[in-house]
């Protein structure tokens, strides 16, 4: 995560545009929003499907429990003092804590951030899994960051750093992101109160806000422009977030204050402007245009998020699903061979982050398949890739480079913006699998979990141990009498996809890529096997054909190339070495013959789930899941 360069604006052509969508700078001044509603009040928009409460859901045994109870182990080690060490000293509170190190550690800008984080990660894993312990904890730091507030006595200010952080912002001059990091506290204090009743984190955080809008109704709106070219995360989602709660308009137009013409004008007017754009930076922009549209029904809001949203997955996005490299979009859409090359820092974890939220949005709106299908890939190959087995620690980027490693941070010494993003995502992996709507129960992603829904007395429960199998198992456990359906997502990725129900096939036509709908009286004791057959396929770069990713279904194949001698590197490598030994100890990674065939037909089943060998090579190349992949490995291959 880097301070967002100052990018040069032709004024000119920027003119044009605020012509040409004035919808989005008209009346803030009057005391309206942007989309001309007015200042009384809040118009949502009614929603195709929404998520169950996180509460409703609980991982049974399998890749995701696992990667909670890891990330549950990380959560569990970092200490409260530690964590509010920085905040009491800006306080000028007495502290004995051992500070935190690398980007909470007190001599960095940032300092702080994590510690945002980590109340999120409490109320997720107290919501998602009952985890009082990690409550308390969380508990703990809200009320150590209210104390913290009352000692500075700055109208509600509250952060691990001083108030001229925001001076020098001001001012133009050089700083860390001091609103990114505001950000991420707010939006720890909103999820602590938000999912577990905590209110003096509302306090808390209703004092942050007023601190944050005053400040920013003091700039004029160039200058408010040009703050806004340094990074400042989801300020914008964080107030729109405290309008929902609080039904307060107010919230709403101190986040329309984080609009960001340079960016959402291109948007508006369907356009394609992301190339040298910090991706990390304007994806959570979207995600508040997104959380926008929910509170007030505009259709520039709804059109814009879309419009980001496609132009990523289709055209910026690696067959992981991840998207960036050096953290910013370096090429035109449709360019990723040519991107691919430039470095090895390729989709940074926090964009899988925030894409998968952005996808959770624009799902309940319209309930289309393709983003959870999107949200799969996301999942099984990204998120589940880059958590480390055992420790939780998690990872910064996910090379795509031929013969990278995984480079996992420290628990005590990183404290990236990854590392913050990891902790929540691994505390939440069960929020998308079900949702409902006026049509019933929406089965979304195959993972082993159940679901109770007390308003219609109905609770199911799944049983797979998908990707490593195809079929995945639903069974009813109560159900409330009445005829009522349950949609299951059929994969675009899959062949001749089956169902049965209670043992016998159910005669349909199964169309892969969109919902199947099945509804009937359903009884306690009913099931449902789906089975998703999972063909290999390749997934090429549209500018380089030739240069291709073999997939099984959602799951990226990786190539394996353990240890095995000094052109290798160190044995055991710490992570710095892992960091020398890719430059200093470059693998060979063949140019793959073909002869002819298609990658997938040289992928011989080797006796294991997903796992094959590649035939007719110069010696033999034996492919897993990159998810499951921790030596030296590569994803795409060129070929001949």
């Amino acid at each position: 995560m880097k301070d967002e360069l100052s990018l040069p604006i032709d004024r000119r052509n920027l003119t044009l545009a605020l012509a040409a969508a004035p919808w989005l700078f008209a009346g803030l001044a009057q005391g309206r929003s942007s989309s001309g509603h007015a200042a009384t009040g809040l118009a949502m928009p009614s929603l195709k499907v929404q998520p169950f409460a996180m509460q409703q859901v609980r991982l049974l045994d399998g890749p995701c429990r696992d990667a909670l109870n890891w990330n549950r182990r990380f959560l569990m080690q970092l200490d409260v003092d530690r964590l509010l060490h920085v905040f009491r000293v800006n306080a000028g509170l007495p502290s004995n804590a051992t500070s935190l190190g690398g980007w909470e550690a007190p001599a960095c800008e940032l300092r702080g951030h994590f510690v945002g984080h980590y109340l999120s990660a409490c109320a997720l894993m107290f919501a998602g899994d009952g985890d009082a312990e990690l409550k308390r904890h969380g508990d703990a730091v809200v009320a150590g960051m209210a104390v913290c507030q009352k000692a500075l006595n700055q109208g509600g200010y509250l952060s691990a750093f001083p108030l001229s952080f925001f001076d020098r912002l001001d001012a133009r001059k050089d700083v860390w992101a001091p609103f990114y990091t505001l950000h991420k506290i707010m939006a720890g204090l909103y999820d602590m109160h938000a999912l577990t009743g905590n209110q003096q984190a509302l306090q808390v955080l209703l004092g942050m806000a007023s601190w944050a809008d005053a400040w920013c109704a003091a700039k004029p709106r160039p200058h408010m422009q040009d703050i806004l070219n340094s990074e400042f995360g989801g300020m914008a989602e964080v107030f729109y977030n405290l309008a929902g709660l609080t039904k307060d308009v107010r919230w709403r137009n101190a986040g329309d204050r984080f609009a960001k013409d340079v960016f959402l004008v291109p948007l508006a007017e369907k356009r394609d402007a992301l190339k040298d754009l910090h991706a990390n930076t304007h994806i959570p922009q979207a995600i508040a245009v997104a959380r926008r549209y929910e509170l007030c029904d505009d259709g520039h809001d709804h059109g814009m998020a879309d419009f980001f949203w496609n132009e990523v997955v289709e055209g910026h996005s690696y067959a992981t699903g991840g998207t960036g490299n050096k953290e910013f979009w370096l090429t035109e859409a449709h360019q990723l061979g040519a991107e691919w090359g430039q470095a090895n820092t390729h989709a940074e974890c926090c964009c899988a982050y925030n894409m998968m939220k952005l996808s959770r949005h624009l799902f309940s709106w319209t309930g289309d398949a393709k983003y959870m299908e999107y949200y799969e890939r996301l999942m099984f190959n990204h998120r589940l890739g880059t958590i480390e087995p055992e420790t939780g620690r998690t990872m910064y980027y996910l090379s795509l480079t031929a013969g990278a490693w995984k480079m996992v941070g420290d628990d005590n010494a990183t404290f990236w913006c990854c590392t913050g993003t990891g902790v929540e995502e691994y505390a939440k992996l069960a929020d998308s699998i079900y949702f409902h709507g006026k049509n019933g129960l929406y089965v979304n992603q195959y993972i082993a979990s159940t679901l109770n829904w007390p308003e219609r007395k109905i609770a199911v429960e799944q049983h797979t141990a998908f990707p490593q199998e195809s079929k995945t198992t639903l069974v009813i456990k109560t159900a409330p009498g009445g005829s009522w359906p349950i949609h299951l997502r059929i994969p675009a990725w899959t062949q001749a996809p089956s169902v049965s129900v209670n043992g016998q096939p159910l005669k349909a036509v199964i169309v892969p890529g969109g919902y199947l709908k099945i509804e009937r009286l359903w009884k306690a004791g009913d099931s449902i096997v789906l089975d998703m057959p999972m063909p290999l396929h390749v997934a090429p770069f549209a500018d380089h054909p030739n240069v291709q990713a073999l997939m099984a279904g959602p799951i990226v194949l990786a190539g394996q190339f353990p240890l095995n001698g000094a052109n290798n590197g160190p044995q055991n490598p710490t992570d710095h070495d892992k960091i020398a030994a890719m430059e200093k100890f470059p693998i060979a990674i063949p140019k793959l013959n073909l002869a002819g065939k298609s990658l997938a037909d040289l992928a011989l089943p080797a006796g294991k789930p997903l796992t094959y060998t590649l035939a007719g090579q110069s010696e033999p190349i034996t492919l897993k899941p990159l998810y499951q992949s921790w030596e030296r490995y590569a994803v795409y291959w060129e070929t001949a």
